[in-house]
């Protein structure tokens, strides 16, 4: 019990150091980061975000969450830079470079490069006084007030901040360009990547919901069939029940008359309808819909009719 409670002292103690460095990072917002979002919102190229060790790690979330937000960028490893990736920047950028204490030799290469080709360059440091401080057009402050590790070496308190200041960029800027949720599916295609990949079998009604009835069948008897199933169509099967036909709201539309609800479905029906096998993806389903201005499809495995997919299945699962 005694080393629980140790335990959890210490992860309050670190939690409430890395608290009070948001706030203070948080007081201390002010025209600096203003101006510096300025530059970010205007450019004509990229954000290139670099940074070594930790900040290069939260650099890459960083690059990750600017790019994803409608802020294209992407991040360039220092020590890669050196090697040939400083090709990878353009005057048209703008170069964001971590580094808490500002003395991180692995970016002189870096800073070197935006001085020769006049590339804007915002530092990221607690320290506007280093060598990094010092080369920046424009600074984004962090906080020094130490790290949350009791040794004060392992970049605890000092990482928390760079990553949240971050986010804070990233979000203002999404906000200034009004940045939609459609904006946002569209650079995350994860989801409906997901949606296309479904097959026709996973989307389709089965059983008791599919509108069936047999050869032979009144118009009426169909029209209540179809008025039940609610799925715009009824598929007319023969005596050893294969499809033979289908019903459609618009056949019904086309065929209306004096004598229309004594008629039998084969008088009506479109015969060879389009069909689908259940393992087709639903994408090319949709596709095939589209192409054939239908907007159902009746599913069969093995010349036997097994489900039915509408339009509107694949509508509300994202395929589109």
């Amino acid at each position: 019990m005694e080393n629980i409670n140790k335990d959890i002292a210490s992860a309050r103690r670190t939690l409430a150091a890395e608290i009070e460095v948001l706030q203070i990072m948080s007081d201390g917002l002010g025209n600096d980061f203003i101006t510096a979002l300025d530059v970010m919102e205007n450019i004509k190229g990229r954000i290139i975000v670099t940074g070594m060790g930790k900040s290069g790690h939260i650099g890459k979330k960083m690059a990750a969450t600017l790019a994803s937000t409608g802020s294209p960028s992407f991040f360039v490893h220092p020590g890669e830079a050196s090697h040939g990736d400083l090709g990878m920047i353009t005057k048209d950028d703008v170069v964001l470079a971590i580094s808490n204490g500002g003395e991180s030799t692995e970016l002189s290469d870096i800073l070197l490069y935006c001085k020769r080709y006049g590339i804007t360059l915002i530092a990221m440091t607690r320290n506007p006084d280093s060598t990094l401080g010092k080369a920046g057009d424009y600074i984004f402050k962090l906080p020094d007030n130490g790290e949350a590790c009791p040794l004060g070496l392992a970049p605890t308190s000092s990482t928390t901040a760079t990553l949240a200041l971050g986010d804070a960029i990233a979000i203002a800027l999404l906000e200034r360009k009004g940045f939609s949720k459609e904006d946002y599916k569209q650079r995350h295609p994860g989801g409906k990547l997901g949606a296309i990949l479904q097959k026709v079998s996973d989307l389709m009604h089965v059983g008791n919901d599919l509108p069936f009835v047999k050869i032979g069948t009144s118009m009426q008897e169909a029209i209540i069939i179809m008025t039940e199933k609610s799925l715009g169509c009824v598929g007319v099967v023969d005596n050893t029940g294969s499809l033979i036909g289908v019903i459609t709201d618009g056949d019904l539309r086309r065929h209306m008359g004096e004598n229309f609800m004594s008629a039998k479905v084969e008088d009506i029906m479109t015969e060879n309808p389009k069909t689908i096998q259940p393992n087709v993806l639903a994408a090319e389903a949709l596709a095939l819909m589209n192409d054939k201005k239908i907007t159902s499809l009746f599913v069969e495995k093995d010349k036997v009719p097994v489900g039915l997919l509408h339009l509107h299945d694949c509508l509300r699962a994202g395929v589109a």
